[in-house]
């Protein structure tokens, strides 16, 4: 549907009305286009508004000529702007293409009152703000997302990014876009890690795995601190843990019946995975079994290849996990290729690196849960995000929201 029901002359007016309201048209154009050392902003205005009396009932045609005339100026009468950007989307696309004369406030209300098409010109333009970015990627609209991530003169806020990242769930060809966003941070880019394609994972470790060292050195006497301490303070004994190097438990070492991780890996090996010794191997690895079940449900091995990575496990023993899960292994002569993939990612991360994505998952995906928030998030629906929600949260949300509508499938 058109945004103006341009109509023709009335047929009871003389065949010359036309014409005339063609040429009225041109000349009030003219003066709206004058410098302002010619005209006074009172007149601009005053010509913009009879201009615009006239072309809301003229033909498309004299429209276009209007807006290709007006594109250039750098001083437009706003009801005039305002009318050009909100015709049709050949009149508009002239002006959003390249007007310099509109601001914020008019790109966010042509966004807001038009169609797809017109945001998807919108989002072609240089320089848009995070405002402008936040009110185009609002509606959710995977092509004007798409769009506007790939636009590198726009700035996007981490609202805006947080928009995309939750329509890439469901569009997951907005995974590539977003990865090139220099404002992606390592909250958002370990989240959409989860439905995200091989290709895609690497390029998120490869950016987001990064080591501890700064913090471990600056932290270092903190932990005869804490421990004289008895570990009292919740937060701090959080975050220590997400700092320290060592990642398997060693308190669940000491009151596993397996002694170690890599006998209870042996054992599923032998009698098959359930979910008792999902839980052990999550214990025993120093992750949470709700962390766990993540890493080990995927089916595209990459999170398997950092939790076997992290916790010093040796090659064989990733294998011997594969196997134990049931993946499809292949032949000798042509193994399969997910399980090759999931070797080469072991083999391309160091511990520390790969501790340092465990460690954000199991933070992120539990730290700051409860039981009834995250039966909540996981329960089948529609997702309830909000700004409220702290990172943890949110991201819990993403991921259990979306391995919740796997497992349904």
């Amino acid at each position: 549907m058109p945004l103006i029901n341009a109509i023709e002359a009335d047929a009871t007016l003389p065949d010359t009305a036309g014409k005339t309201r063609t040429i009225l048209a041109r000349r009030l154009a003219d003066i709206v286009c004058l410098p302002a050392s010619r005209i006074t902003p009172v007149e601009r205005h005053m010509s913009g508004d009879l201009l615009v009396g006239i072309l809301a009932q003229s033909p498309l045609e004299l429209r276009i000529r209007c807006a290709r005339r007006v594109a250039p100026l750098t001083d437009v009468a706003p009801g005039l702007m305002r009318f050009l950007i909100r015709d049709e989307i050949e009149v508009a696309r002239l002006v959003l293409e390249e007007s310099e004369a509109l601001s914020d406030f008019q790109l966010v209300n042509a966004a807001r009152a038009t169609t797809l098409e017109h945001r998807l010109v919108i989002a072609r333009r240089r320089g848009l703000s995070e405002l402008v970015c936040e009110t185009l990627l609002a509606p959710g609209e995977p092509e004007v997302t798409a769009r506007v991530l790939k636009n590198r003169t726009a700035e996007l806020s981490q609202d805006g990014l947080d928009r995309a990242i939750e329509l890439s769930r469901s569009h997951t060809e907005l995974c590539t876009d977003l990865l090139k966003r220099p404002e992606l941070r390592p909250s958002q880019g370990l989240t959409l890690f989860w439905w995200a394609a091989p290709a895609e994972r690497m390029k998120v470790l490869g950016r987001f795995a990064v080591g501890r060292e700064i913090m471990q050195d600056a932290a270092g006497d903190l932990f005869a601190m804490m421990a004289d301490e008895d570990w009292q303070d919740p937060l701090v004994r959080k975050a220590m843990q997400f700092i320290e190097r060592r990642q398997r438990n060693r308190a669940a070492i000491d009151k596993s019946p397996y002694s170690s991780l890599e006998n209870a890996i042996d054992t599923a090996l032998e009698i098959g995975m359930d979910a008792t010794l999902a839980e052990e191997i999550s214990y025993l690895s120093g992750i949470k079994p709700v962390t766990g079940a993540q890493i080990l449900s995927d089916i595209k091995g990459e999170p398997l290849a950092v939790l076997c990575k992290s916790t010093g496990l040796k090659r064989d023993y990733l294998i011997k996990l594969w196997h134990a899960l049931k993946r499809p292994i292949g032949t000798a002569e042509a193994p399969d290729p997910t399980m090759l993939a999931t070797i080469r990612c072991f083999d391309s991360l160091s511990s520390n690196k790969a501790q340092t994505v465990l460690r954000y998952w199991n933070w992120a995906l539990s730290s700051a849960l409860s039981k009834d928030q995250l039966a909540e998030i996981r329960a089948p629906g529609d997702l309830a995000l909000n700004q409220e929600m702290s990172t943890p949260e949110r991201t819990a949300a993403l991921v259990y929201g979306h391995w919740n509508s796997q497992d349904q499938a």
